[in-house]
This record gives structure tokens, sequence and C-alpha cells, in this order.
């Protein structure tokens, strides 16, 4: 029986609730790929092929209003992201009036690249505060001279390894007020902030303006980017970090700074008890985020609360808070970390509390947060043994349904890569089989694809196996199996990750360039669009 169709609302009505600062998630069901080709500002990705995996965790209240829209190779991707959503307890859905091309045809402004509410931000940043900066000449010229400077990556550290500046240090955003006093302990010591493009180049730079630093602070401007597109060498597999412990002078400047920002910035403070109540409100969406490094959270956090570093959670809110409106809440255990970053996304016109009382680190939970997922169908499961047996048969295909960039690194040899949501089409480029086993990297996604699988051969009449691989491709790597590289077999196109220009040192120049072109058109966008409560404090 066909569910009757979404009620929708259109561009005006997605319009009003962004400017009324009511809680609304506007949902775009494609790839990443797609998704960062264009979309509005305020669309967060949630790609069909991943719901089960990330909706509990980014959209916690059911009864949020979800907007959805996306279509792939002239399917709407809505009917049936809408049914995993319901089945999954969500009540209020609707469908975007017109889909993406409605949204357009009404005026809306439509956007590139991904985390662009944060990138817009940075960009306005600069504009507004004429953030100091350095090219990437002038910072190489500093470092061949010998003069007395220091560059601080605000970046991942993973990032940070891949490619780096030359005899930078690595101290992610958030990190940066709490530890640079300690590797620029001389007031005339230049400090120099890089990131990979803008964005945290230019955030990182202006927290330390902001806090009152005494040395001369500068962005290397356009990051990594400029670096290469100034024909300048970048070192790969560094490993510097700034010294773990916190001087008692400089934590006490640090604070003290932190609370004012926070305060001029309108960050709130909040205790445990109120803290309970916002979560039991009717109708309110509360993220918590303990913003301290992943290697900290797992060594103590508070329950209830997910780790993002300060940092990144600046750079990718739309990710981690896709529902515009919702409160957030902030914990660390310095006084630092919480203010700096709360200061920043109180600018970008949320709803932000940093926790007073007790400290991250005592908590009482470690390790990981663990995953946030439903149940998982029924699927017959074969173990990485099994599996090889039935592989020696010739009957057997592999179809692994994790990242298309992880598959590229390393797969079961023989395997196919396919995108979930595109099943269907997948169908037509494979070869037939009487038995097809699912994988993906840590065999999370693999059980719920099984019964989308069983549906399409079942319409086809093809009375071919379905099973999983149980644990995924890392239980088959865990068990000492053969494992190979490479492209082949793509059963779908990897559009299931948009590929950032600034990534690598591989990208050409060109795109290079227009990535920055694109960054520097930013505030202009934000003017046409109007719905972003930015304010720069």
């Amino acid at each position: 029986m066909t569910p009757p169709p979404l009620p929708t609302l259109d561009f005006a009505a997605v319009r009003r609730a962004l400017l009324a600062r009511e809680e609304i998630a506007l949902l775009d069901l494609r790839e990443e790929d797609p998704f960062a080709q264009c979309h509005p500002l305020w669309a967060a990705n949630l790609p069909l092929s991943r719901i089960e995996l990330d909706a509990w965790r980014r959209i916690p209240r059911r009864d949020t209003t979800l907007v959805l829209y996306g279509e792939h190779d002239g399917e709407d991707l809505v009917p049936r992201g809408a049914a995993v959503l319901a089945a999954l307890g969500y009540t209020r859905l609707f469908a975007l009036a017109g889909g993406l091309a409605g949204w357009q045809a009404a005026g809306g402004e439509v956007f590139r690249d991904v985390n662009v509410p944060s990138k817009a931000f940075g960009e306005l940043v600069e504009h507004m505060r004429h953030t100091p900066s350095l090219a990437a000449e002038e910072v190489q010229a500093l470092i061949a001279s010998g003069a007395d400077a220091v560059v601080v990556d605000a970046r991942r550290f993973d990032e940070y390894q891949t490619m780096s500046i030359p005899g930078a240090t690595s101290v992610p955003g958030a990190e940066l007020v709490l530890r640079v006093r300690a590797l620029a302990p001389d007031p005339r010591t230049q400090v120099i902030v890089n990131c990979a493009g803008r964005t945290r180049s230019i955030i990182g730079t202006q927290s330390l303006v902001n806090a009152g630093l005494p040395n001369p602070v500068a962005a290397l401007r356009n990051g990594t980017i400029g670096w290469l597109l100034a024909g300048q060498v970048l070192d790969h597999g560094a490993s510097r970090r700034a010294p773990a412990a916190v001087d008692p002078q400089h934590l006490a400047a640090a604070q003290e700074a932190a609370a004012q920002l926070a305060e001029r910035a309108g960050v709130r403070t909040i205790a445990p008890e109120a803290l309970a109540r916002l979560r039991a409100a009717p109708g309110r969406t509360v993220h918590a985020f303990d913003v301290r490094t992943p290697e900290e959270y797992a060594a103590g956090h508070l329950p209830g609360f997910a780790n993002v570093p300060g940092g990144q959670l600046v750079q990718e809110t739309d990710h981690q808070v896709p529902v515009r409106g919702a409160a957030i809440v902030l914990a660390d255990d310095d006084g630092v970390r919480a203010r700096m970053t709360g200061s920043w996304l109180a600018q970008m016109g949320w709803d932000v509390h940093v926790l007073a009382g007790p400290r991250a680190a005592d908590g009482g939970e470690t390790g990981a947060q663990p995953a946030v997922l439903p149940p998982a169908p029924d699927a017959g499961r074969l173990t990485p043994a099994q599996l090889q047996a039935a592989l020696a048969d010739g009957n057997t295909l592999v179809l692994d349904l994790g990242p298309g960039q992880a598959y590229v690194q390393a797969h079961i040899p023989g395997a196919w890569f396919a995108i979930r949501a595109q099943l269907r089409q997948a169908l037509g480029a494979l070869p037939p089989a009487a038995r097809y086993v699912l994988t993906s990297a840590d065999g999370a996604l693999a059980p719920y694809a099984a019964a989308d699988l069983r549906a399409l051969l079942a319409a086809r009449q093809d009375p071919a196996q379905v099973l999983v691989l149980d644990g995924g491709t890392n239980a088959w790597a865990a068990a000492g199996l053969p494992l190979e590289g490479g492209e082949a077999r793509l059963a779908t196109p990897r559009t299931d990750r948009y590929r950032r220009p600034y990534e690598g040192t591989d990208a050409p120049r060109a795109a290079m360039q227009a990535y920055l072109d694109w960054e520097f058109g930013l505030v202009e966008q934000l003017g046409r669009d109007g719905t972003h409560h930015f304010h720069v404090a």
C-alpha cells in the first residue's frame, strides 16, 4: 500500500521559521558530493544511505520539524527517507515544496561546499574585525631567517599530520587560548595560525587577538592552499604538540579572557539541575558537547555529553547540530575551551550555555561515546572464515557499502563498491550471483541494507541469498585475511564523500584557487540569504 504523500512546507515557510529562530531541520537526503555542489545555507546533509546510523544522534528529539528534499537519477528520495525516519519515531515530517529546484525558483540562495555556515561566518569575522594575516611568502621568509616566530596549526591532529607548514606545532582551535602562551612566552614572539584554507586560521587568530594575547598574531593567509600556490613545500607526518600541562599563570589569564568573551557574546552558564530541566522541556532540542580532546574525553567524561573538540564544533556546526534553533551546552575542565567555543557559537546565532559546576573529567564515564542505533534487522551472518570459504565456490559476491574512500584504500579481494541508497542502480552493474554478502567498515550499516537488497531481488524474482559479514571489513582484517586496494569494481560512483579542494597536495591548483575565490564571495552571499543571525561581538 502506497503511503499518503507528505505534507509540504515551501521556501517562504522554511524561511519564516529560520528568521523566527524556531527549531527546524532542513535535511538533504543526497550523498555528500551532490549536496556539496548546491544546497541552502542551513540545509544539513543526512544521506538516505545512513539515516539509521546518524539520525538519533544528530536529531535527538523525535517531534522536531524535519523538512526533507533530495533527488538522485530522477528518483525523489523523500518518500524513502520519510519512511525510514517515521520508522525511527519521527512524527513531524514534511517535504520541501518543489525540492531544491523549488527553493531556487522561489529566490532562495544556494551555496557550494560543506560546513558553509561556519566558513561564511569566518569570512564575516575577517571582514568585520580585519583579522591580521601574513602571506605565505612572508611566513616563509620569517622561517628562513630564523626569526622569533611560532607557527601553530589549528586543525585536527590527523589533518596536521597529513600536511603541515615546516616547523609548525599542532594546537587545535579550542586549545589555542589555553596553550599558546607555553609556545610563545616572550610577548615579542610572532604567532602565526594556519589551517588548510581560511576559516580555522581566521577564527584561531581572532580568538588570540580577542583574548588579549600580548604577542603579535597573524593568520597564514589562505592556509596550506596559499602555501602550495606560492610554490612552497609542506611537511608530512609531523607530530609536534603543545605541552599538555598549563602554567597556572597562563591558565588564569586564559580563564579571565574566556569568561569576558563568553559574557560579551551572550553565552550563559547552566547548572546541572537546570540542564536536566532544559532537556525535559517539551519542544526543545539540547545538544551537550564535551569540547576537550578525544584522549581527555576517553579518560573520563560526564554522562550524556558527546565529544566534539571545540575548534571542530565551530568548524562543522551544521553537521553536529542540524536542528537550527537548538540549544547547545558545552563542558570542559579548565574554564577556557568551552567558553571560547561558546563565544563563537553564540555569535553564529546559537543558544549556548556552559555547564557550571562539575568538571568534565570527573564524570565517571570512560571510553568513546557508544553509538545510538535502532535495533538492526535480522540478517543471516557469516564470520570472516565462513566468507573466505564461501568465496571459493565462485557464486558469492561481496558488496562493500562502507565509505568509498575506505574502499579504495583497502577492501576484501574481489569485492564491489556500492552506495546503499543506490542498490537498484548497482544491481544493473553487478554480475549475477547466487549469494550476496554485504559488508561495511564496522558492519553496522550492512544489516539495514540487507533488507533493501532482499526487497529489490524479490521484485526481480531473483532467489539469490543475502547475508552480512559479521563485524564488517574490520573483522576480516583483524582475522589476518588479505585486503586489496584500488578503484576497480565500482557498481555506483563514489559520490558519498565530497573531495575538499584543500585535502592533500594533489588537488589541481586551479581547484585550490577556485575554492579561495569562493570563500571570498561568502559574505556577499550571506547578505543575499539573510537568514544567518550572525553577529560579530
